[in-house]
């Protein structure tokens, strides 16, 4: 035979049973809660930013090893009578010339041309000023000054009447 508890004595019936029934199932409510669902479908999260490197620095085609200015000029002289060849005047030059002019040229680590200023200028010869800076620029990119990063250096412009020209730092003389 099955016991049953008692209400304050009272013998089970069938009230007394379903009443504890119901608690069972209260107390059963309060149990841990259900798991929760998982989360619906999100948009996908992005990739942690990958670090990219920048592209590297292009690397000047010409260089020169020239450690001072003094020796860089002659590097720069011949890029200059080899971007004017048919220009430059071959042989000694006569002893009276057109213009004379002394430029100062300043190059950065690329070869490049950033400044041009005339020491002294010929003056008397605007034309000639203008096709001396408009062949130094046109002569660009330079070789690089590896060893200096960057260089300042000084050149004499010999010009004759006719439009050719020498650099004093490679100049056949004159007569």
């Amino acid at each position: 035979m099955q016991q049953f508890l008692t209400v304050r004595g009272c013998a089970p019936t069938r009230w007394n049973v379903s009443v504890l029934a119901g608690l069972m199932a209260v107390l059963a409510g309060c149990s841990s809660p259900p798991p929760k669902p998982p989360p619906a479908a999100t948009a996908p999260v992005a990739p942690p930013p990958v670090a990219v490197a920048p592209p590297p620095l292009p690397q000047p085609t010409h260089t020169s090893q020239a450690p001072t200015p003094r020796d860089y000029r002659r590097d720069a002289a011949k890029h200059l009578y080899d971007r004017n060849t048919q220009r430059i005047f071959a042989g000694k030059l006569p002893p009276l010339l057109y213009a004379v002019g002394v430029l100062q040229v300043d190059i950065d680590r690329m070869g490049q041309v950033t400044d041009i200023r005339w020491m002294r200028a010929p003056s008397h010869a605007p034309e000639v000023m203008a096709d001396i800076e408009r062949s130094v620029r046109s002569a660009a990119p330079f070789p690089a000054p590896v060893r200096m990063g960057k260089v300042t250096y000084t050149d004499t412009w010999l010009w004759h009447k006719s439009g050719r020209f020498q650099l004093d730092t490679l100049t056949e003389g004159q007569l």
